[in-house]
């Protein structure tokens, strides 16, 4: 069976990885000169690709965002800068022998069903490389090109920005502060990427104001005790928690336990009202540059003047030099018809985020399409594990109309952590992979595992749910599995402890491990009567 990549991303890297596992001939396209998309940085800009600014670093740790099968170098930071993040990618890549199934600087035109393709499934793959166009015949598709290069830039939504005199431009052309320095900035938008940009900026600009009409939570990546913030939230006790309380209860928990690091409301970050849990902005400077003065929170942008702009409820205009709009970017597949993958307010109706609903045939796929509270990569890799199984015809999709109703109700349904013009493509991190690991039958079994290895189930539980237990059962399993998750921790503190101490500290709160264990135990006691 032919399938063929779009893109050598994380994500396509994953699905070639999966493709090979399951005996699948697949070839990845990757339209740039090298592997790594969004990861891979550059100081120009290219057309189609993403494009990070140079400071980044990775909002998830690395224990939290390896593959299931590849865990990071412990020497590795624990929250990564672009390169090593890049590194970890090649290193998969020359591991799992990816390279030798990647065509480099060859674009994907055009990706159209074949006359026969309600028996035949297949699909004419057209590329481009070095001016020289190529038709292919694949059985299959799958989608990895990403959803960070289309800047979504919605001018009409800021009246009199015409008028504007002063410099603007999109969050996805920002690459160093420089460009700032003695201006006086306005950043619209309090995404991850507009905190970064606006604390970079605030370091050499005269003045930066951070525009925000929601506000938002905002969480550091040192967490609780200094771990690092996905590895104390994203576990299997926390998920259960989550899910299990009544909503005013867990929003109420919520705002409790975001205040805890800083009051939210005292630096004008309180989300309104109406969204009162949204996705939370990673950032661990924030609140001391607005404490310090050197960030300003103000309202929603009510309208641009020639050289100052005016904000909602507030009186005075406030003079400005350069502007940056971190207004997100758009959901696009420029190769495929549009019939293929409906896209409609920046998200496309997929199930379970992957396949289009209405083909006869299910040889499309699309990943990482997806916003989760944790790691893409790991997501994608569960997607692909999933999607190369129902190409080959050993996992079965619903009819078709149960999965368009189900599509139907997602789109309209709130996620237990907020609601804003993109919802649709949040949902929980854990319950996600261990649906999809379901289907495969990869999900790893407590109940069981509290029997045969107990102190295992311990740490699956209450520890971080990192992908490796996805690698303990099913398809695909790991010999190193169990290895891989009971030394979770010392890859995590490897490059933190560099100075020897005397003193030893567990990662677990005792408190909330007594009384999750003795919940777990109550849950076993009730499943046996």
């Amino acid at each position: 069976m032919r399938v063929a990549v779009v893109g050598a991303g994380a994500s396509g890297l994953a699905a070639l990885k999966c493709c090979l596992d399951e005996g699948l001939a697949a070839t990845c396209f990757e339209r740039s000169q090298d592997i790594g998309g969004l990861w891979r940085y550059t100081e120009s800009i290219e057309e189609g690709r993403p494009s990070l600014y140079a400071s980044v670093v990775s909002n998830t740790s690395k224990e939290m965002s390896a593959f299931s099968d590849f865990p990071y170098p412990e020497d590795f930071p624990v929250f990564l800068p672009h390169a090593r993040l890049l590194e970890y990618l090649r290193r998969y890549a020359e591991r799992f022998a990816l390279r030798q199934h990647i065509q480099l600087g060859t674009t994907v035109v055009s990706v159209r069903k074949r006359p026969d393709f309600a028996t035949s499934g297949q699909w004419d793959v057209v590329t481009e490389a070095g001016g020289t166009r190529t038709s292919h015949v694949f059985d299959a598709v799958m989608v990895c090109n990403g959803n960070f290069w289309d800047p979504s830039l919605p001018l009409h939504a800021f009246p009199g920005i015409e008028k504007f005199q002063g410099q603007y431009f999109h969050s996805r052309q920002y690459k160093h502060p420089d460009v700032f320095r003695g201006k006086r900035v306005l950043v619209v938008g309090m995404g991850n990427s507009g905190v970064d940009i606006a604390v970079e900026a605030s370091r050499v600009a005269t003045k930066v104001t951070l525009s925000t009409s929601r506000g938002a939570w905002v969480i550091s990546r040192v967490f609780d005790h200094g771990y690092p913030w996905d590895m104390v939230f994203n576990t299997r006790f926390m998920s259960l928690l989550r899910n299990s309380l009544p909503g005013p209860l867990a929003r109420g928990l919520i705002s409790h336990r975001v205040n805890r690091w800083f009051k939210h409301e005292n630096y004008g970050l309180q989300p309104e009202k109406s969204y009162p849990v949204r996705e939370p902005v990673l950032n661990d400077d924030l609140p001391s540059y607005i404490i310090t003065g050197r960030i300003t929170i103000k309202p929603g942008v009510k309208e641009f003047k020639k050289n100052s702009v005016v904000f909602y409820n507030y009186p005075e205009e406030e003079p400005v030099d350069i502007v940056v709009f971190c207004t997100g970017y758009n959901a696009t597949f420029p190769f495929l018809e549009e019939a293929d993958v409906k896209v409609e307010n920046k998200h496309a109706s997929l199930y379970k985020y992957v396949f289009p609903t209405h083909l006869q045939r299910p040889t499309l796929a699309v990943l990482g399409l997806i916003k989760t509270l944790g790691a893409i990569m790991p997501v994608a890799e569960m997607q692909a594990r999933w999607v190369t199984r129902v190409f080959k015809g050993l996992c079965q999709l619903p009819p078709r109309s149960a999965m368009e109703a189900e599509v139907m109700k997602r789109s309209k349904s709130e996620v237990w952590f907020g609601l804003f013009f993109d919802e649709v493509l949040k949902i929980d991190w854990i319950v996600y992979l261990d649906e999809i690991a379901s289907f495969i039958g990869a999900k790893p079994s407590v109940l069981a595992l509290l029997f045969s290895d107990p102190k295992l189930a311990f740490t699956i539980f209450f520890g971080p749910c990192t992908s490796y237990q996805f690698r303990l059962q099913g398809p695909g399993r790991w010999d190193g599995a169990r290895q891989a998750i009971r030394t979770q921790w010392d890859r995590m503190l490897k490059p933190t402890r560099t100075r020897a101490t005397s003193v030893s500290s567990s990662p677990w709160p005792s408190l909330l491990t007594v009384f999750g264990f003795l919940l777990l135990m109550a849950a076993v006691v009730f499943a046996f009567q």
